[in-house]
């Protein structure tokens, strides 16, 4: 079932107002709301903009994530919308303040930073943590949004405990695809790997792991067209042949997605550094940009882990990082230089 957190009106939750801020936040994931918590504790009186990004929910991709089991610190585990209305309550106790809008423009140029609203709010800062995240690329079938989190997932190392003893089959042919689908072979009984052509992309060493475990098989050049549900739960797929073009229904009990991510960063085309795959760029080990007090965390500039807990990690980074940027530059600085 895909659960998703609705936004928390209140004191907190409020039209920015017209002063320069320290620190503005975009983005209400784990790396967000942990941004928001160290830079609250330091006094900076953060701003974290909670809108919603291309589509995404409030509060993240961990939003439409049920159990939530490998999280520390929550031995029976937890649902994600709950972990995210905890990290945000958290932020909130030291005097983060939300303003649920969609950023539709960025100005870095500057000393200060300019966010605008979909309302046609302004909002200033000297300091820019982004933490928009990721997306998983989807099939866009039938089926699919009704059953995510219901047997359909993009994240075999979060839901692949949760498939113990069952028959899942995993869409893509790349390093990826044969990663998820060996990690699923310690629970599941059986893996399929769904390829649209007659042969994988992966690495010829993914490949050969992959064909050496007596769990895995391959259904090549088919497409799932629609993703099938019974009492609520994936119960079978139906697969195109991409050659002939016939469709046949394949049972199965879950299904992963392993085509790539989507990351979020249109708004800052031309403006940051990004990777052949979209992704922000940074001076690892900081989160700094190539722009002098805009940071980067979470899975935006992430495409190796994409976990709630190193998410939450980098929100730690980022915020340490702006705390330092601005005690080295804010001392000399006006207060609206624009």
């Amino acid at each position: 079932m895909s659960l998703t957190v609705p936004p928390t009106p209140g004191a907190a939750d409020q039209a920015p107002d017209a002063r320069v801020h320290d620190v503005v936040i975009i983005g209400s994931g784990p790396a967000g709301l942990t941004a928001a918590l160290y830079t609250a504790r330091a006094n900076l009186e953060p701003l974290l903009v909670e809108g919603v990004v291309d589509g995404g929910p409030t509060g993240g991709q961990l939003t439409l994530t049920t159990d939530v089991e490998n999280f520390p610190g929550f031995p029976d585990g937890i649902m994600g919308p709950e972990l995210i209305m905890n990290m945000r309550s958290q932020a909130e106790r030291f005097g983060t303040r939300f303003v649920t809008e969609d950023v539709t423009a960025v100005d870095l140029d500057g000393p200060v930073k300019t966010l605008k609203t979909a309302s046609g709010q302004e909002i200033a800062t000297r300091s820019l943590i982004i933490a928009t995240g990721a997306k998983p690329r989807r099939l866009d079938v039938p089926g699919e949004t009704e059953l995510w989190g219901s047997g359909v997932s993009a994240c075999a190392t979060c839901d692949g405990f949760f498939f113990k003893d069952k028959h899942v089959i995993i869409v893509g042919g790349g390093d990826s695809a044969m990663e998820e689908a060996i990690f699923l072979t310690k629970f599941a009984a059986k893996v399929s790997v769904v390829h649209r052509r007659s042969e994988l992309r992966a690495s010829k060493i993914m490949q050969e792991r992959a064909f050496k475990n007596d769990k895995i098989d391959f259904v090549w050049n088919a497409e799932v067209a629609e993703i099938k549900g019974a009492d609520g739960q994936v119960s079978a797929v139906v697969l195109r042949d991409t050659v002939t073009g016939e469709t046949r229904d394949f049972a199965c009990e879950g299904l992963f997605l392993a085509i790539g991510h989507i990351p979020n960063t249109w708004l800052f085309e031309g403006a940051l550094e990004r990777d052949g795959e979209g992704y922000l760029l940074v001076d690892q080990p900081s989160t700094a940009t190539n722009v002098p007090g805009v940071f980067a965390c979470g899975d935006v500039m992430d495409q190796v882990y994409r976990q709630a807990i190193t998410a939450a990690g980098t929100g730690c980074r980022a915020a340490i990082d702006a705390e330092r940027f601005l005690a080295e530059h804010t001392s000399a600085a006006p207060d609206d230089p624009r």
